[in-house]
């Protein structure tokens, strides 16, 4: 669990950023709170973004855009989501805990926590997603991935190009409420291929050797065989190492042949 010794909503992000920086060490930022419970952590300053305006769903200058506060939930119900990338995002969450959870976990919560075990950002990167920072910027959310866990930043939205692109997830649970032992997701646009591959139990990364294989034509068994054997996987109480290299190249074959399918149904 977490303490809190101070509570405060900011009127602007310019006051949410200053009060960050006063302590960014033991200050945090706040949406749903809900991934903290994971976890042990004093908080001096708890800085509530939620009456920031930050917990809307865009379609604009041809992206989606996913403001920080949006839910779990929202990205399994809303319109504007659930019509792209063949659901590929409410796919995604649909399996994470409950639908109570999900009515608070937050997108903001998600992925700049980076959390080996996100659904979400394996989603996210399948579709050459970025991630918007107030002090940073854009910035590539496979880039951002691979850096180092810092709290000196907000993370304001994630921004997906509007670009049509077919995609298909799959993963495996324990239980159907569990974190994935192992998840996968595959986008296609215009013969050009994407995999990523989460839950190793490290962070979500993007598999280049099997999205070459899909690119040169030779197929989703390939991919799948490539997928399991240029990435790293590790053993945890869900899993162990070599299981879950061999699903990797199952669910990667399986979600590649599904975006196949789905394209050739148009």
């Amino acid at each position: 669990m977490y303490t809190i010794k101070s509570y405060v909503f900011p009127e602007s992000l310019e006051e949410a950023d200053e009060l960050l920086h006063r302590d960014c060490r033991n200050n945090a930022v706040l949406g749903g709170c809900c991934w903290l419970k994971l976890g042990r952590r004093r908080i001096r300053w708890a800085i509530d973004l939620t009456r920031l305006g930050l917990d809307q769903i865009e379609v604009k200058d041809g992206f989606l855009e996913l403001g920080a506060c949006i839910t779990l939930r929202q990205l399994e119900t809303h319109p504007a989501v659930t019509a792209r990338f063949d659901g590929l995002l409410g796919e995604s969450v649909s399996h994470i805990v409950g639908v109570p959870f999900r009515n608070c976990a937050t997108v903001g919560g998600s992925v700049f926590s980076r959390f080996g075990f996100s659904d979400l950002t394996c989603a996210l990167l399948a579709l050459d997603a970025s991630v918007v920072l107030y002090r940073g910027g854009e910035v590539p959310l496979a880039e951002f991935m691979a850096s180092p866990i810092a709290f000196d930043d907000i993370l304001l939205k994630v921004r997906i190009k509007d670009d049509g692109r077919r995609a298909a997830y799959q993963s495996v649970r324990r239980s159907a409420t569990d974190f994935p032992t192992l998840a996968v997701a595959v986008s296609c646009l215009d013969g050009r291929w994407k995999v990523s591959v989460g839950a190793r139990p490290g962070r979500a990364v993007q598999a280049e050797e099997a999205a070459r294989c899909l690119n040169d034509g030779r197929g989703p068994e390939a991919a799948g065989v490539a997928a399991g054997a240029e990435l790293t996987f590790g053993t945890d109480l869900r899993a162990g190492a070599d299981y879950r290299k061999k699903l990797a190249a199952v669910l990667v074959r399986r979600a590649a042949q599904t975006c196949i399918e789905r394209e050739n149904k148009g």
